[in-house]
């Protein structure tokens, strides 16, 4: 695969908008111009004198340094496009081993200068961003470190190099009969240390769980030595120091080999939509069925802006119409709203569970059919592909982002309709509008994650379209923050999302994270202002 330099993923992959899709967004945004872009020889141009110690690990070549500089963050993707990256990593080392991460580490220590991991480059929270520092700075590309070390049948426990990407997980622990069965929908391209590192979420984690449920060990190479963590199942002695390690983002050390807990590879899968009346009979319907814990593998529930919006962006014009005639002769209205929902396990465990779940759904208004399922086998044929939407959007001058937490189901439907408003309402004072939606991606007995999609239009350069994205980004972050919600469920904090941290963690809890990355990190050369800010 070719990666964009500049954007997401595989260079050679265009994920088309539909002519009355796009018709749709700027029926809410209005008229569209496109940025320019800069080249990639532009950017390298400006990439500066490398300030750190020649090392045969290390390259201080341009490209490589560009192609390390960012993530997919939406003020990464403006610094890509615009070319203003502002500050470069001062090189980019490729370790293949444990032994040559920590001496990365020492060198770094050694010459006094920073380090930042590097999985895949998917992260939309700033987290492997460079801050301007007076110190070099090294970005460690983990992609090398990529194989199934290990796999223990007998207890299920499989060893990967930290850097191995989603397709690579899968490929190789299906050639023996398993899955991880984490599926991001950055799959294609983040990693198994970015997942533990992040605290990632797959789309299948009702049957899988999440990747605190997956990760049962591994090592981290730190500024103080190696931490090796141990693959018990179960503990009573004191922290566990798989969730002290969860999350840190690079802050506490880097991950080069990771344990995880596999399973089985299923006799069966498969994937359905169903189309619900309204909102309260969709939300009602869904949180009824994970409270009786009904085996699926995935849920997501659609509000009606979102179901509206998937029916223009993922179908023909024909094929709208259709569905659209079949709905309404169903007797559903503009304020239905779609469920896409899996089964995963054997032939039988699958046709208990599909009979469940059609009695629960159809007992709400839940209308399927065989359109409704063709559009189940089609989500789950383009699942990883909506990042690549961005790409095509943006050369229509379309800018889109999203942003996501979770929240109990008592205060769902509340937050929800007010992330939506503040994004709806955010640019009022440049006469501009948004075009929001929203779905619950992961459901749990006390609650859902909540994840929202707004466009809105670029403004007449960079610097302003910044400010526009600041405007909703700083808007529905701060009603999180008040809200009684996270301030991520799936992406991480990163530096985007660093100030709101100690709303959710309260003072105190604040202190005891700075003294744990205090321990292993005194000098604040690992990831610096990632998490937390930075005095």
């Amino acid at each position: 695969m070719a990666r964009r330099w500049n954007g997401w993923g595989d260079d050679s992959y265009v994920k088309e908008v539909s002519p009355h899709g796009g018709a749709l967004i700027r029926s809410v945004i209005g008229d569209c111009q496109a940025l320019p872009d800069a080249t990639l020889a532009d950017v390298m141009a400006q990439v500066p004198a490398s300030r750190l110690p020649q090392h045969p690990l290390i390259s201080s070549d341009a490209e490589d340094r560009v192609r390390h500089a960012r993530g997919q963050s939406f003020p990464d993707w403006l610094a890509m496009r615009s070319g203003k990256f502002g500050t470069f990593p001062d090189g980019v080392a490729f370790p293949e081993s444990s032994s040559q991460v920590r001496e990365l580490l020492d060198l770094a220590r050694q010459h006094d200068f920073e380090v930042i991991p590097y999985g895949g480059g998917t992260s939309v929270a700033g987290h492997i961003t460079p801050a301007a520092s007076q110190r070099a700075i090294l970005t460690i590309d983990m992609g090398r470190m990529n194989q199934l070390l290990d796999l223990n049948e007998e207890s299920q426990i499989a060893t990967f190099g930290a850097g191995t990407p989603g397709p690579q997980v899968e490929s190789q622990l299906r050639a023996r009969g398993y899955t991880l069965g984490h599926f991001p929908q950055s799959w294609e391209l983040s990693t198994i240390g970015g997942w533990i590192a992040s605290r990632s979420s797959g789309q299948q984690s009702l049957r899988y769980g999440r990747i605190e449920q997956m990760f049962a060990g591994g090592r981290m190479e730190t500024l103080r030595g190696s931490l090796d963590i141990p693959t018990i199942p179960a503990s009573s002695a004191g922290p566990d120091l798989r969730e002290v390690t969860m999350g840190t983002e690079g802050r506490m050390g880097i991950f080069t080999e990771v344990k995880v807990r596999v399973t089985r590879l299923a006799e069966e899968e498969k994937f359905f939509v169903m189309f619900m009346p309204d909102w309260q009979q969709a939300k009602q319907a869904v949180r009824e069925l994970i409270q009786q814990k009904i085996p699926m593998s995935m849920m997501r529930v659609s509000n009606a802006k979102e179901t509206r919006a998937h029916a223009h962006l993922g179908t023909s014009e024909s094929q709208f119409k259709l569905l659209d005639r079949y709905l309404r002769f169903r007797g559903l209205t503009d304020e239905r709203c779609m469920l896409t929902f899996g089964v995963t396990g054997s032939r039988y465990q699958n046709r208990t569970s599909l009979k469940q779940i059609r009695q629960v759904l159809s007992a709400h208004g839940g209308v399927g059919g065989i359109i409704a399922n063709m559009m189940g086998s089609i989500w789950a044929e383009g699942r990883f592909k909506f990042p690549y939407l961005r790409e095509t959007t943006w050369q229509q001058g379309i800018a889109v982002d999203t942003l996501e937490t979770a929240t109990d189901w008592d205060n769902v439907d509340a937050l929800m309709q007010d992330i939506e408003r503040s994004l709806e309402s955010a640019l009022a004072d440049e006469g501009e509008q948004a075009m929001v939606f929203t779905h619950l991606s992961h459901l749990y007995g006390q609650g859902s994650s909540i994840y929202t999609t707004y466009f809105f239009r670029c403004a007449d350069s960079y610097e302003q379209t910044l400010a526009r994205w600041k405007k909703l980004k700083g808007s529905a972050s701060s009603v999180i923050a008040q809200g009684r919600a996270t301030i991520s469920h799936q992406h991480g904090v990163g530096k985007d999302h660093a100030p709101y941290l100690a709303a959710e963690k309260g003072e105190l809890g604040m202190a005891v994270i700075r003294d744990l990355l205090h321990q292993f990190d005194p000098d604040k050369r690992l990831n610096p202002s990632t998490l937390l800010p930075d005095d």
